[in-house]
Order: C-alpha cells, then structure tokens, then sequence
C-alpha cells in the first residue's frame, strides 16, 4: 500500500455515529478517525479493515446533491463494498448477530470460497467473502 494509490469507497448515513460503531462491532472495523460535530453530525470518518479503509459521512452534510441513501431511491444501491475476510463464518455471526438482514445468505462459491451478501440497518449493501482475487 505503500505506492499512494488506492481506492477508497465512501457512503453517507443518516445516524452516521451509529453505524460507525455497527461496522466495527458487525464487520470487524477499526475507527481510524471520526469528526463529527457538537451535533453528532459527522463531518468525515475514517475505518479500517486490514489494508482496507471505507470512508463515512452523515446525510447532513451532502453538500454536493451526488449521492442518495438508500433509503431515498427504494433501498437500491448503485455500488457495493466487498470485504475480503478471513473467517467469514465468524463475521456471518458477528453481523447477523447484531441485526444485519442476509440478503444472500452464507455459501460456499463457485469460484472459492465462502461469501454472503448483508444489507446494514440504514439499507446500504455489503458483500462479505473469504476469497482473495489478490491471490488468484
């Protein structure tokens, strides 16, 4: 990761300061860092995930009128995050035990190894997987 090029996904939620602790408790996020404002109105936010990194924001503060929740276009997505895990078995039940609603539920894949599909509880979608295309 030392090359400074990345990709980095970023999404907005409406109780950002919630889900920031519901994907380190569901998914195994770490905060790296969390601004947020005397309101709870977070500003940016930072987790990781191994060499990974997802990038949060509340609602309040679309500015740019770009992107949509969910919530607001029929709880469609237009991209989802893919975590790359070790144990998913082990994070299938961290995050279905703390309310994630399976959408594609826990299977072996065709192409190797397990994976399931979860949709957070302000609706946006996660696809949860042990197989590395970085080793394939």
């Amino acid at each position: 990761m030392g090359n400074g090029l990345h990709v980095i996904p970023g999404m907005r939620y409406q109780d950002a300061l919630r889900m920031i602790d519901w994907l380190c408790s569901a998914f195994g996020f770490t905060k790296k860092a969390v601004y947020a404002d005397d309101k709870g109105v977070v500003m940016h936010a930072e987790l990781t995930l191994g060499d990974g990194m997802v990038m949060i924001g509340s609602t309040a503060n679309a500015s740019s009128g770009l992107d949509k929740h969910p919530k607001e276009i029929g709880g469609f997505e237009t991209q989802i995050s893919s975590l790359i895990v070790t144990d998913c078995d082990a994070v299938y039940a961290t995050a279905r035990a703390a309310g994630g609603e399976m959408v594609v539920d826990l299977k072996e894949m065709e192409y190797g190894g397990k994976g399931f599909t979860c949709r957070d509880p302000e609706g946006h979608l996660w696809n949860v997987g042990s197989y590395d295309p970085w080793t394939h």
